[in-house]
């Protein structure tokens, strides 16, 4: 799996933890909510921009959202 799908799966699983939907994470990082749903599936090169305002969406750090199973290789 390579790193676009790591990403996904982690804003996935981060964002399904807190229990909102794409449209609310979306809206809460001022992004598009069709942009969530491809970088959450993998077909979408997420910008370093846009990575930190789901981040911040996701009330969690860089560091915490990297160190996941999914980085760790």
């Amino acid at each position: 799996m390579g790193i676009k799908e790591n990403v996904g799966l982690r804003i996935r699983e981060l964002r399904k933890q807190i229990g909102i939907s794409q449209e609310a994470l979306a809206n809460k990082a001022e992004i598009d909510r069709t942009y969530v749903t491809d970088v959450e599936n993998g077909r979408r090169n997420i910008s370093i921009e846009n990575l930190e305002k789901l981040v911040d969406a996701l009330n969690i750090s860089f560091t915490d959202f990297f160190n996941s199973s999914n980085f760790n290789k």
